[in-house]
């Protein structure tokens, strides 16, 4: 970028400060059909804290987006710095449910659906212990995570159960949609 085309600066810097001088921005994260967060509240006490998941109404959640049969709960902790991706439900739908109880994800998701009107669009969702959410990641969607350094404790719902006999797990290569997904944050 030439100095011309940089914002008027208040505070002047050195000439190599302001040639290397970058402005962040903070677009909305982008809409992938199906995918939704629903944001959970965590009531702390002295004594500990509480927060509600999920409530269940003849097996179907009760008050989200979408209506989900939920036929199995799965809980997986993530080694710290884990790197766990991609993976795709297609062999049957599947439709899961995410919420981190404690430590970070860094969740990358993929609409490879043909057909979707948010087909090849990709999505990071930062998902944490310390601000519980509820990820919805539809049939279709590849996904995966990146543990943070103090690692993470998943716990997931799906609308079908896992067969170890003939497992619906698709796979795409770690990198599929670029290395540079899972590099680190460096400020």
């Amino acid at each position: 970028m030439n100095d011309d085309a940089r914002p008027p600066l208040h505070v002047p810097l050195t000439g190599p400060a302001h040639a290397a001088l970058t402005h962040e921005t903070y677009p909305p994260a982008p809409d992938l059909s199906g995918v939704w967060l629903r944001p959970l509240s965590k009531h702390r006490a002295g004594n500990g804290a509480f927060m509600e998941v999920l409530r269940l109404g003849d097996g179907v959640t009760q008050h989200l987006p979408d209506e989900l049969h939920l036929r199995q709960l799965s809980v997986s902790w993530a080694a710290p710095g884990r790197l766990n991706a991609f993976h795709l439900h297609v062999k049957a739908e599947q439709n899961e449910l995410w919420c981190v109880l404690s430590g970070q994800l860094t969740v990358w998701l993929a609409d490879v659906r043909a057909g979707s009107p948010t087909s090849g669009g990709l999505r990071r969702v930062i998902l944490s212990g310390e601000q519980p959410a509820l990820l919805h990641i539809p049939s279709g969607v590849a996904h995966g995570y990146r543990a943070s350094v103090q690692g993470a404790t998943l716990l997931y719902g799906m609308d079908a159960q896992f067969d170890p006999q003939d497992p619906n797990e698709g796979r795409l290569p770690w990198d599929h949609f670029g290395a540079h997904l899972w590099d680190e944050d460096r400020g």
